[in-house]
């Protein structure tokens, strides 16, 4: 104290020195002399004050390290316990601390950023010695041994008090029954007879996890197991893929029987193992293993399908068979997808019988129109065998689906890739799959049918996403979806871009389609074939909205709009005419020709663009529509006479030097209420920019299934512009929006 009242002393001799004026060396005392220096009373106490004040101490982190994450993934193998266990956290203290890691697993080997990591133990606690302060990752590798009672099997987790704990878990067979406790488990899956679960475990508190298990009796002299079986198959045969499904029925008339064994045919791909008494299977070296839950039942029942991809017109009909069967009786039934022709070669004990012949059970597994049925009844000697060979003859123009509304979502990051799901509202009489034609670059990552994950097929001229499932008979509109990635073109500073969307081979009576572009991408001049929502006519989309017997749907809004246009019935056609900004077009001139006869109708839009001619002959009909200003339109189709038709008409501007004005503005509010006068003033012109929307659910709802459930890793933004644009009418055609564009 004595020392820092003398600095304080100096320099204020200093300071006042400098205020007098006076020379540095002046203001100090000189070496071994002695003097006084005078100072107010306040001054002094105040740098007594400051003198006898304490440094404070720095403070002290509250603990010595923390944990932020632990993953265990984990598998059993031969019972016992083996895996990885990584661990993320951060040691807050500086210089070595000790962190404990886990405890009750035998660790096998440990390592810090790919290098050995010393590990200490104290009882039954692992620990590390880890220099702080700074982050960490340790992963280890550990085994523990099982504990297996009675049925059931089981270990523990010694959890850590990490922010987030994670568990992967992978042992074999179809294990429908795995419990964590306390836990939550957030995925199950089984695959080629091996399950795997995820699950969230609540940190700091040890989870218990278990299974039943089969518990295997010591060897007794058992009688041998004597049963029969009846299978009944049913072989669906198309262009580009062949399903077998077979409903196998056993009677164990002798002993106790634990499993069967059915060899698979080579080439299949097994889809579907089902049955009331099924505990596992397993497909080992082309045999399929079906282990029951218990073998006192006399009666057992597999539901078993395999499919495979099909180029060929000739193929011989795998039938199936379970090895050790006193006696096997079975049908086969053969069903066409699509319009075919086919001619079946039966030996071996086959012997063919009318399809009305054939058990209603049988029947009941077909979805397609049945071609040829067969029964056995195989003896000592007997190899069954039914040769196919057909032709398969292009699909007729009748209509046998159509989607009512496409929801197309696009996600976009700044290196051009974009995730894209297709949602479509369908209405289906029996059309198995949708050919999907992707862009260039893209990959078909998921599809569903009604929520439920179906396998999409890849065929000659495109990929083909299904429309039916197994056991699935939708008797009104369903959803079918499906998500692909396209790599696209990276955004550089400025320039063109184009974006496109898959062709379908069924209808669309309308398309919606929201792009979600980064923060980064300021766009502006749009293009392409489909049109900015806003611009849209509302009146039209409803009129669009229809189903396949051209019947309204149960609607006000849309029976509302129906009235309104008079309500179309055979032998009509109608429709919608706009310019490119999505404005009506009245007054254009309508022509409609029949092709072979000559015959020819003519009228005109009303205020709202609509049209309608009655009186239509069945055939090819050409529908031209032309209005000054603006290109001719013309439409080939062919009419039927039990159902009419309707065409939305988007005219192009016809000369660069002419320009289109809606001098019937006024009227056109008037007569229609769903679009007002400063709705039809707002409408921007072509070449501006588009209006920024807020992003829909749909994007968000992408997004987190990006983060949680598809099987892709793609970097999209969390926040974007969105842009909304509309098409009506789509079949079999590509839709395209380009845009001029500038990153910030």
């Amino acid at each position: 104290m004595k020392r820092t009242i003398i600095l304080i002393l100096i320099l204020t001799s200093v300071a006042q020195a400098q205020q007098r004026n006076l020379p540095f060396d002046a203001a100090l005392p000189a070496p071994g002399s002695s003097g006084t220096v005078t100072l107010p009373l306040t001054e002094y106490n105040r740098l007594s004050e400051l003198a006898l004040r304490k440094l404070k101490a720095p403070d002290a982190p509250p603990l010595p390290f923390v944990l932020s994450r632990a993953a265990f993934r984990l598998r059993i193998e031969d019972q016992r316990l083996v895996g990885t266990v990584d661990i993320e956290g951060a040691v807050l203290e500086k210089g070595p601390t000790k962190v404990p890691l886990t405890s009750g697993l035998t660790i096998l080997e440990a390592r810090q950023a790919g290098s050995p990591l010393p590990i200490m133990q104290e009882g039954s606690t692992h620990s590390a010695i880890i220099n702080g302060p700074g982050r960490f990752s340790v992963t280890l590798n550990v085994a523990s041994s099982l504990t297996i009672d009675a049925g059931r099997a089981s270990f523990f987790v010694p959890v850590p008090s990490a922010s987030s704990s994670l568990l992967t878990l992978e042992l074999a067979g179809n294990h429908a029954d795995v419990r964590v406790e306390p836990g939550l488990i957030t995925s199950r899956t089984a695959v080629n007879g091996r399950t795997t679960i995820e699950a969230t475990l609540e940190p700091g508190k040890p989870a218990r996890v278990w299974w039943t298990t089969r518990e295997i009796a010591a060897p007794v002299a058992q009688r041998e197991v004597r049963f029969l079986s009846d299978i009944k198959t049913v072989v669906s045969v198309g262009d580009s893929q062949m399903r077998i499904t077979a409903l196998c029925d056993l009677a164990v008339i002798q002993g106790e029987a634990i499993e069967f064994r059915m060899p698979l045919p080579p080439g299949y791909e097994l889809t579907e193992v089902t049955g009331s008494t099924l505990d596992s299977y397993d497909d080992q070296a082309g045999v399929l293993i079906l282990r029951v839950r218990e073998s006192s039942p006399r009666n057992h029942q597999f539901l078993v399908a395999l499919e495979r991809t099909n180029r060929d017109t000739k193929v011989e009909a795998p039938l199936f068979a379970f090895e050790g069967a006193q006696r096997e009786i079975g049908e086969v039934l053969v069903e066409g997808v699509g319009a075919m022709e086919l001619t079946p070669s039966e030996s071996g004990g086959l012997r063919r019988m009318d399809v009305r012949e054939a058990s209603a059970i049988a029947r009941s597994l077909a979805r397609f129109p049945l071609q040829a049925a067969f029964r056995y009844n195989r003896r000592p000697g007997d190899t069954p065998k039914l040769q196919l060979e057909w032709t398969q003859f292009p699909d007729s123009p009748v209509l046998s689906a159509v989607a009512e509304r496409a929801t197309i979502t696009t996600l976009t990051n700044v290196e051009g890739k974009s995730l894209t799901e297709v949602t479509l509202r369908v209405r289906n009489h029996s059309q198995p799959f949708v050919r999907v034609q992707l862009p260039s670059g893209a990959t078909l990552l998921s599809a569903e049918v009604e929520g439920q994950r179906v396998k999409p097929m890849l065929g000659t001229d495109g990929s083909r996403v299904p429309l039916l499932r197994t056991g699935f008979n939708p008797r009104g509109a369903y959803t079918v979806s499906f998500v692909y990635l396209n790599s696209g073109t990276r955004f550089g500073k400025s320039g063109a871009y184009e974006m496109g969307l898959p062709k379908l081979d069924i209808p669309v009576n309308l398309l919606t389609w929201e792009i979600s572009l980064p923060d980064r991408i300021e766009v502006r001049q749009f293009g392409g074939n489909a049109l900015a929502a806003e611009l849209f006519p509302a009146a039209a989309q409803n009129f669009l909205t229809f189903d396949m017997d051209g019947t309204e749907k149960d609607s006000d809004s849309v029976a509302q709009t129906s009235a309104e246009f008079g309500g179309l019935g055979a032998g009509q056609i109608g429709g919608v005419v706009v310019d490119p900004n999505g404005a009506v077009v009245p007054n254009a001139a309508v022509n409609v020709i029949n092709i072979q006869t000559g015959a020819r109708l003519t009228t005109s839009s009303d205020g709202e663009g609509r049209w309608v001619v009655s009186g239509v002959q069945p055939g090819a009909v050409s529908v031209s529509i032309e209005s000054p200003g603006f290109k001719a339109a013309r439409h080939e189709l062919q009419v039927s006479g039990y159902q009419p038709a309707r065409l939305a008409t988007t005219l192009e501007v016809g000369a660069a030097t002419q320009t289109v004005t809606v001098t019937a503005a006024n009227e056109l509010s008037t007569m229609r209420p769903g679009i007002t006068n400063r709705m039809i003033v707002e409408l921007p012109s072509r070449g501006e920019s588009l209006q920024t929307q807020t992003p829909s659910q749909n994007v968000l709802n992408l997004q987190r299934r990006v983060a949680g459930i598809l099987p892709v890793r793609v970097d999209i933004p969390r926040a974007g512009k969105s842009y909304r644009f509309v098409r009506p009418l789509v079949m079999e055609e590509e839709t395209k929006v380009t845009f001029q564009y500038k990153s910030k």
